[in-house]
């Protein structure tokens, strides 16, 4: 789960911040048609199927990358990073670029230094679904020994199921059933628990920042 949720966190926000300051720079190529084809996906689906099919097609089952790269962006998120983005003045990034500055060095050096308030807000974001996520493990991991700490926790919880390492323990007397349950509830909202209190001065002015205008 930890891995999981660290490498999709970092792959998440690198895909983010890119396609957000790329939109946000007007002149830039094809970004309106980009933009309206992201947008497209937020009302439009292709469906489970189809995703299970292409999944399956591209050898990601049983993989852990089968955990991040279907669930990799959200456009909702790309939306709050653009309009942060180009709230930003223009002014900065014109005299960067007679200083003889590029693209990369202006987002890097400049525009996320100004915009660590909502970076934070969508990093906790990315970070909360991807820790919280078990759907996908549900349908691309076949592996018992691969699962994530929230599909353990179902079996536990809800299935009243338990891995195999768990249930033999559960089994013969080593571990109360109780206690496990317990302790993977408390695993599983202690790291939620744990950030968010470093976050949270951030939250209100990232999401007003990167939403309202005037």
């Amino acid at each position: 789960s930890l891995l999981v949720t660290l490498v999709g966190t970092l792959f998440s926000m690198t895909v983010s911040v890119l396609c957000a300051y790329g939109l946000s720079r007007t002149g830039s190529l094809g970004h309106r048609w980009i933009l309206m084809a992201l947008l497209a996906t937020m009302f439009f689906s292709a469906g489970l199927i189809p995703t299970y099919l292409l999944v399956q097609t591209l050898g990601l089952t049983d993989t852990y990358l089968a955990l991040i790269l279907p669930s990799a962006v959200s456009v909702f998120n790309i939306l709050v990073l653009r309009g942060f983005f180009m709230g930003i003045s223009p002014e900065l990034i014109d005299s960067a670029r007679i200083d003889g500055a590029g693209d990369l060095r202006i987002l890097w050096q400049i525009v996320m230094p100004l915009s660590r308030a909502v970076l934070a807000v969508i990093t906790l974001f990315y970070a909360v679904g991807y820790w919280s996520a078990w759907f996908n493990a549900s349908l691309y991991l076949n592996d018992q020994s691969m699962l994530p700490l929230q599909n353990v926790m179902i079996q536990l919880v809800q299935k009243q199921e338990a891995p195999v390492g768990l249930a033999q323990s559960i089994k013969t007397g080593q571990l109360s059933g109780l206690a496990v349950q317990m302790a993977v509830m408390v695993m599983a909202l202690l790291p939620v628990a744990v950030l968010s209190p470093f976050v949270q001065k951030h939250f209100r002015k990232g999401m007003l920042t990167g939403a309202v205008k005037g």
